[in-house]
Parts: structure tokens; C-alpha cells; sequence
């Protein structure tokens, strides 16, 4: 159970898993997530589910190696390898219905998670304009299968190497200006949801987000994901982890992500010294 089946890089530091977890490929749906841990002595880490199948009984992780946990997953989990825990499908699943038109919006890593909401939506019926975006193009990924499930794919990268120059919240803003727009989607780093949602805030169109905050069992009993949402304590494990963009409250939820940051620092530093890397 939970053995990878297949591994590749999709850019530097960005892994995808085809992982086998039968179970939750037969329940999955879009914007669901699972826990992972790598061993026994590992950290319990959130991932959103980037695709499965059911009929192989294998779920796809995408993985960016930014802390201890991540880069050994990414560095020493190879095809064959079986990941101790992998619990889910987690999560209430987006809310996919016919709206009209709608903008999915992937930043980063976040492109992965985007892709089967994107799917569902155009599955539904719904018109879908896709922008993903990252900090280069060699950090880009999966636009063939975003392009698949897009009537519009719309690429940014912040240094202008390949599509459009500038970050996706001034794509999100000129498509808006440009035409009618029933509804919003958007994942990726915190910061850019803020940004994406006071976009959608100025256009008076409806954004969802899906809150990546701190989170430790995944069942709403450790309260460690609590988010404000519309001035209430929310846990995104459960009550998540997409919420309406507008009733977050972003101040909150980017100083909660800093709370143990120094602790993540001094474990990428242990990690690193045990393998002899340099930093």
C-alpha cells in the first residue's frame, strides 16, 4: 500500500508522485487533499490532490521541495519505495456547478491543484479561462493538460521567460477588464490569493481559495489549521479547505504560517548537515 509507482522531476526542486492508494482514488474529487507521512518519524504534511485514477487505483502528488519534510520526500523516495502513511481523500471537495465563465487560477506549485478543479468545472459545463503562472519557466508545468481541460490558457512568469510578463493576479485583473466573469478560483502561495482576491473584490466577482495553513492531523481535532473566515475561527481540514476569497482574514492566516518558522529552519539545517550538504 501507498508505493510509488512513478516518479519525475517536473522542474528544479518540483516532483510528481503516481502514488497507489486504491482507496482514495475510488472516493477523490476536486480540491480534496491528503496527509502524508513519509516514516514512521515523519512529519504529517497536506497535500491537495493534483489528479487520481480510479480504475489504477493511484493517486498523483506534486511535491516542491521547501522544507525538511518536502525535500525528503522528494529526494529519497524513489519508484518501488512505499510512503508509510497517505490519508484522505480530506476535505469538503469544490463546488462545482455550471456558473458560466469562470478563471482558474494556479500559482506555482499551485498549478497542479488548479488542474482537476479546471477539469470539473469544464466537465460541468462552464467556460474555463486558466492562468498559471510561476517565478520562471523553468518552474512551469502541466500546461498541456491545463490547455486540455481550458478554453483559454493564459501563462505568466515573473522574469517574462515565457508567456506574459508579471504575476497572475494583473493577468486575473486584465481578463476581468476585459469581459464577464461568473466566478473565481484560485491556489497557489497565500499572498497571491490575497492579491487574486482583491482583484475579484474590485470587479465584484466571486473568488474561491484554498487555504494552505499549518495543519497536523487533518480531522479537525487538532485546531492547528484554524483560519478566520467572515470573523469565525474555521478549521480548514474540515470546514475547508476552500473558502469565499473576500471573508478570509489574509493578515491572520500570513502570520500563522510564520509561527514555526525558525523550527523549519533548524530542521532543513539538520537534514542538510546529516546528508553533507552545504548551505
Amino acid at each position: 500500500m501507498n508505493k510509488v509507482m512513478d516518479k519525475r522531476a517536473l522542474g528544479p526542486g518540483i516532483v510528481e508522485f503516481t502514488v497507489a492508494a486504491p482507496l482514495i482514488a475510488r472516493k477523490a474529487r476536486a480540491g480534496q487533499f491528503v496527509v502524508v507521512r513519509a516514516h514512521e518519524r515523519g512529519e504529517r504534511i497536506p497535500l491537495t490532490l493534483a489528479d487520481w485514477d480510479s480504475a489504477s487505483g493511484t493517486i498523483t502528488l506534486v511535491v516542491q521541495e521547501v522544507g525538511k519534510s518536502t525535500r525528503e520526500l522528494g529526494e529519497e523516495f524513489a519508484v518501488g519505495d512505499a510512503i508509510r502513511d497517505v490519508a484522505g481523500p480530506l476535505g469538503t471537495p469544490s463546488e462545482i456547478m455550471a456558473y458560466g465563465t469562470v478563471v482558474c487560477v494556479g500559482g506555482g506549485v499551485g498549478i497542479a491543484p488548479i488542474y482537476p478543479i479546471a477539469r470539473a468545472l469544464h466537465d460541468a459545463g462552464n467556460e474555463v479561462i486558466a492562468i498559471a503562472g510561476a517565478r520562471t519557466k523553468e518552474l512551469l508545468f502541466w500546461l498541456d493538460r491545463l490547455g486540455q481541460v481550458s478554453d483559454q490558457l493564459i501563462v505568466t512568469t515573473d522574469d517574462g521567460s515565457f508567456g506574459k510578463k508579471g504575476v497572475t493576479p494583473a493577468a486575473l485583473q486584465e481578463v476581468l477588464q476585459a469581459r464577464r466573469v461568473d466566478h473565481v478560483w484560485a491556489i497557489g502561495p497565500a499572498i497571491m490569493m490575497k492579491f487574486c482576491t482583491q482583484v475579484c473584490r474590485e470587479f465584484g466577482v466571486p473568488i474561491t481559495v484554498s487555504l494552505n495553513s499549518i495543519m497536523i492531523d487533518g480531522t479537525g481535532m487538532c485546531g492547528g489549521c484554524r483560519v478566520e473566515v467572515k470573523g469565525e475561527s474555521r478549521f480548514a481540514c474540515v470546514d475547508g479547505p476552500e473558502f469565499p476569497g473576500d471573508q478570509v482574514n489574509w493578515d491572520l492566516l500570513l502570520a500563522r504560517l510564520g509561527t514555526f518558522k525558525d523550527e523549519e529552519r533548524c530542521a532543513l539545517e539538520r537534514y542538510l548537515a546529516a546528508k553533507g550538504v552545504a548551505r
